[in-house]
């Protein structure tokens, strides 16, 4: 004899199963899937297994200079309740309005052209572009293992539906990536656990390969990238094999359509001439190169390097050191840029600066951020900037046109983070500082950069939230002096970092960047064994 509860969990996790099953368009003759909701509710419909939300702040030891790409989340935290497609803790109350009956789709109203279409869409996946199906080794080798990590984390459904994108179900891998792509917004990004990450980059997997096997390369190619981006570490020798494939098949689509060098013969340099010393005076913050500037070194030897800068604690620009990188020459030419990266997704950073409350981020193809770096307006209020993105990581391509310095080693060094500062002119990065050894090589265009001693933190009016305390509350391009005014009497050093040079930042110093030119940058942050970002 059922009783009350168990009533209850019968009605009430069919009414649900059913729900998900039209709400995600799911084959509602898959009764095992029913059957997974009729048990799964009975035992959770009054569940607290749902992880704890919280928005507490992030620590900034180990980060950055603006929020993380990531942190606060890519996109804004945001839970579908209505979908009920993790668990969360639900009332009876709750539970009925979700399963309020939802329209029935009518075989009968499907057309021809419909059908023909379904036809077609089937013959590509049996046997269309691409030559076979995506290798995923590493998936395969470590699926059942990840799917109970997952389930003991409460991720029931993102199982289930993974089973189904596995065996070919283009919907249930949309709908798995959903859950994951949900678990990866429910809070601050450091507290996502490791399981969710590697969850997200699976349905990825999935979703791109049933892409790929329809011959939809670039949408395929866009969700590898953002498994990549978003993604754990378990999946990213697949992830990474897959985007190589992809490319050389795009790129060779490309070449039998005609597209790949059909606009030659115009200047596709992103660069074309220098700066003016008079105009750039006009844009800098007040006493701009008018006190003393940053030591400036031609090919300076590991010796003088660590005796006269590294040991002491100062900022210098190396020239003379950037001659055999492929990327001072590659990377001022447009056409380049797009055959080996202009079909991948990168994140980029809509607005004045990270601290400006219209700042948001955004998700486009590096195509996309090329056109807007060749059509942006200096004078614009909202640039595009790809800034502090582990790009090298992602596009291998562009990692092989530079170099690590040998200054990053000094010391016994060890090598933290390699980042791209890529963006137009105008772009600011407001003063701040990092917990790390800093080489700053400009490759392409020309930046001014104003540096304060990290012994002036107190007078440069850090915030006080811990998400932003290494970033200084005072505008440099509009100093409010009555609310500021220990800052007019501090001393600094300042410089224009041209192309081909690199500018050593030490730990700890505050900095303010301003590109003069459409700019390509690369950072290499590094720390001794001995140090940490405590005592750094």
């Amino acid at each position: 004899m059922v009783g009350n509860d168990g009533g209850l969990g019968l009605g009430l996790g069919l009414g649900l199963g059913l729900k998900v099953a039209h709400a995600r368009r799911l084959p509602l003759t898959e009764w095992d899937q029913v059957l997974f909701f009729f048990n799964f509710f009975r035992g959770h419909v009054t569940s607290t297994c749902a992880p704890e939300i919280s928005f507490a702040p992030v620590s900034h030891e180990e980060s950055s200079p603006r929020p993380d790409i990531l942190n606060p989340p890519l996109f804004p935290r945001r839970l579908h309740h209505g979908t009920a497609l993790f668990p969360l803790p639900l009332s009876p109350s709750l539970f009925l309005s979700l399963s309020l009956p939802l329209p029935l789709r009518d075989r009968t109203t499907i057309g021809p052209d419909v059908r023909r279409r379904r036809r077609r869409r089937r013959r590509r996946r049996r046997g269309g572009r691409g030559g076979g199906s995506l290798e995923t080794p590493a998936l395969d080798r470590e699926a059942a293992g990840l799917l109970r990590d997952i389930a003991g984390h409460g991720g029931y459904a993102y199982a289930a539906m993974s089973g189904l994108a596995a065996a070919g179900d283009a919907r249930a891998a949309e709908a798995a990536r959903e859950m994951a792509w949900e678990q990866l917004h429910s809070g601050p990004w450091h507290s996502v656990l490791p399981v969710w990450r590697d969850a997200y980059s699976m349905a990825c997997l999935h979703v791109a390969r049933l892409h790929h096997r329809g011959g939809e390369l670039k949408e395929a190619l866009r969700v590898l990238d953002l498994g990549l981006i978003m993604g754990g570490t378990l999946l990213r020798e697949d992830l990474e094999a897959a985007v190589q494939r992809l490319t050389a098949e795009a790129r060779d689509a490309r070449v039998l359509g005609g597209e790949e060098g059909e606009e030659g013969g115009s200047d596709k340099r992103l660069v074309r001439e220098g700066i003016d010393r008079d105009k750039v005076l006009r844009i800098l913050p007040i006493k701009s190169l008018s006190l003393k500037t940053v030591a400036k070194r031609s090919a300076l030897s590991l010796e003088g390097f660590l005796r006269e800068f590294f040991l002491s604690g100062c900022p210098v620009v190396i020239t003379d050191c950037m001659s055999q990188w492929p990327a001072r020459t590659k990377w001022n030419d447009m056409d380049y840029l797009k055959t080996v990266a202009g079909d991948r997704t990168v994140p980029v950073e809509v607005g004045k600066n990270y601290l400006c409350s219209e700042w948001k981020q955004e998700l486009i193809t590096f195509s996309q951020f090329l056109e807007r770096l060749q059509s942006n307006d200096p004078s614009a209020a909202v640039p595009t900037y790809l800034a502090q993105h582990p790009l090298f990581d992602q596009i291998n391509e562009l990692r092989k046109d530079i170099l690590i310095p040998d200054y990053c080693f000094t010391g016994g060094g060890e090598l933290k983070s390699l980042n791209a500062w890529f963006g137009p002119a105008g772009t600011v990065t407001p003063l701040h500082h990092d917990p790390h050894h800093n080489i700053f090589a400009q490759v392409v265009g020309a930046k001014y950069v104003r540096l304060y001693s990290s012994s002036f933190s107190e007078e440069l009016y850090p915030h006080s939230e811990t998400m932003l305390c290494n970033s200084s509350k005072v505008d440099l391009d509009d100093i409010d002096e009555k609310e500021y005014p220990k800052i007019l009497d501090l001393e600094f050093v300042d410089c224009i970092l041209e192309e081909g040079e690199m500018l050593y930042i030490p730990p700890k110093w505050w900095h303010y960047v301003r590109s003069l030119t459409t700019s390509l940058s690369v950072s290499f942050w590094w720390s001794k064994p001995d140090e940490s970002p405590a005592n750094s």
